[in-house]
């Protein structure tokens, strides 16, 4: 695991929309996976942001979001259909076709949780997974507890997580207490995973994922395991982490051809070889 701790969330988005980058170049038919929330808006503004310029293409790119309410039509304003099509499809210019959204909204909830992992596993699975961390460690919507083997399925949302979502709706009671989320073990087979989180909010969190045990009260903690997972934090969400210094240190001083840049990277590949 790769701890990145930058001054500003500008700068993480910049630095995430080139780990993107350097996957959508590197072949074709690319598969992201999507997250909501807060964490990942500017690395979404980033990569729409270079799209206009014409730096990016995302033909033949496909998608799949993490999770999603139950009981939400797709069209409701807070449905994360609606946040992934107005925050990511539109300004991508992804075709809507191609990006698939857990059926909330279905009358199996179960056969629903199935059809979406075996949608993942058609599409060859997720190169690029972008991630949140939530204050009590869940990525998704994997509260403490959940199993590191855990497929698609339905969870209950902790009073925590509904607490937290609570600023989205017009009350608390409007938050849904179900969801369907992808599992840890769906999660753990992304072949890159990103993870985003700033604010001071998630500094705890942040350190029980990075320093703390491989423990299913942390479900984040699984990025321990990863072979290709970067974290990506401000100064605020990395001041409860010891060794701060040491990950800031390993940074700086990363060879050129490991820096995330697909400039520098193409540049490092023509010179070596």
């Amino acid at each position: 695991m790769e701890i990145v701790i930058l001054r500003s969330a500008q700068e993480g988005a910049q630095l995430a929309a080139d780990m993107v980058a350097e996957v959508l170049t590197s072949g074709s038919n690319t598969v992201l996976g999507l997250a909501t929330g807060s964490s990942p808006l500017g690395l979404y503004a980033e990569l729409a942001r270079r799209r206009r310029s014409g730096a990016l293409h995302f033909g033949g790119t496909s998608a799949f979001a993490l999770d999603e309410y139950v009981g939400l039509p797709s069209d409701h304003p807070q449905s994360y259909a609606s946040i992934i099509r107005d925050e990511v499809v539109q300004p991508l210019g992804l075709d809507p076709a191609a990006v698939h959204v857990p059926d909330g909204s279905a009358d199996d909830l179960v056969g629903a949780c199935r059809a979406y992992e075996q949608a993942i596993q058609d599409a060859g699975g997720v190169d690029v997974q972008i991630l949140g961390i939530g204050a009590n460690g869940h990525i998704g919507f994997n509260e403490p507890t959940s199993s590191f083997a855990s497929r698609t399925r339905i969870k209950t949302l902790s009073p925590q997580t509904r607490s937290d979502n609570a600023r989205f709706f017009d009350s608390p009671d409007q938050v849904p207490e179900h969801c369907i989320t992808q599992g840890l073990g769906t999660i753990a087979e992304t072949r890159r995973l990103v993870l985003l989180a700033q604010g001071e909010h998630k500094a705890r969190a942040v350190a029980a994922m990075v320093e703390g045990p491989v423990t299913a009260m942390c479900p984040a903690s699984l990025l321990q395991m990863h072979p290709d997972a970067t974290v990506i934090l401000d100064e605020l969400a990395a001041s409860a982490l010891t060794l701060s210094d040491y990950y800031s240190y390993v940074y700086e001083h990363k060879p050129a051809w490991q820096r995330h840049d697909p400039a520098t990277i193409t540049a490092e590949r023509e010179r070596h070889k």
